[in-house]
């Protein structure tokens, strides 16, 4: 079979299955509380890296593993929690168009404390990215001053996921991708079992179907947006870069705003022209020539 194709694949693979995880969200909500949510996801995942990353540990330099660690907690971690807190209140199609920003989150942040230099050409594309997002913010019919707070929380979430990216591409050039998203996945299991624990988690009614219903959804959130989704993007990069990689980003509000149709929320035209601002400002921010 043709690379290309293969390629391709891949990335229409990527983006349904992050696409997805917002809706799935959606429904996980109406049986488990946010952070129990955010906490099986992590659990989920990184239990099946686990066996891997004693291996992978060792092909990490000795000096760049408390760093991988840290990865873990602003690429996983912390990003599952705001995901999940933000989308209690608000629609998953706005979710996913918030999560467009990640890449435009990247530029700034490496601007600002990596000193990157930027062409003006990718500032435009910042500039535009947060004029869409303002509009976006300010039409929105579900986003109330009552609410605005959980979409801030999606923001911040893709703050996070903008950290790590520059983590990663400064601090950790030479630790291959693969050992990387292994042993940051799974130095999060303890953890998010601690959450787990913390958050009564083993305390509820299982026989409940709807909490039977959620934990299903929320192990399935876990193994396919954080495991199986972190090595298909990583074997994305290794066959065609990371540019090309990067671009999942775009198609993922689209497969969110499908779902949010089909979930019966309401799209507004002057949300699908936010979601285009939104998408032309993060084109731009990314453009190397």
């Amino acid at each position: 079979m043709n690379k290309k194709v293969i390629s391709w694949g891949i990335f229409i693979l990527l983006c349904f299955i992050w696409g997805s995880s917002f809706i799935l969200m959606k429904v996980i909500r109406e049986g488990l509380t946010a952070p129990q949510t955010a906490a099986l996801r992590i659990f989920s995942a990184s239990i099946v890296f686990v066996p891997f990353a004693f291996v992978h540990i060792f092909k990490i330099p000795h000096n760049k593993r408390v760093l991988a660690g840290v990865t873990g907690i602003f690429g996983n971690f912390l990003p599952a929690f705001c995901f999940a807190y933000g989308i209690m209140k608000i629609d998953s199609s706005l979710a996913g168009i918030l999560n467009s920003l990640t890449p435009i989150c990247v530029v700034v942040i490496g601007v600002l404390f990596f000193k990157d230099k930027i062409a003006w050409k990718k500032i435009t594309g910042v500039l535009i990215g947060f004029g869409g997002l303002c509009l976006l913010t300010y039409n929105h019919a579900t986003l109330t001053i009552n609410n605005i707070e959980y979409a801030l929380l999606i923001i911040a979430g893709t703050v996070s996921y903008g950290a790590n990216i520059n983590i990663v591409s400064h601090k950790l050039k030479e630790v291959n991708p693969i050992h990387l998203s292994t042993v940051s996945l799974s130095a999060m299991c303890l953890p998010a079992l601690f959450m787990l624990w913390q958050q009564d988690f083993f305390s509820l009614d299982f026989t409940d179907t709807t909490i039977q219903w959620a934990i299903i959804n929320a192990v399935i959130l876990g193994l396919s947006a954080s495991t199986i989704g972190t090595f298909l993007f990583y074997s994305l990069v290794k066959r065609e870069g990371g540019l090309f990689a990067s671009l999942v980003t775009y198609g993922v509000p689209f497969v969110a705003l499908f779902w949010g149709v089909l979930a019966g929320e309401l799209i507004t035209v002057i949300e699908v022209v936010c979601l285009l601002i939104i998408l032309a400002g993060v084109y731009l921010a990314n453009k190397k020539k």
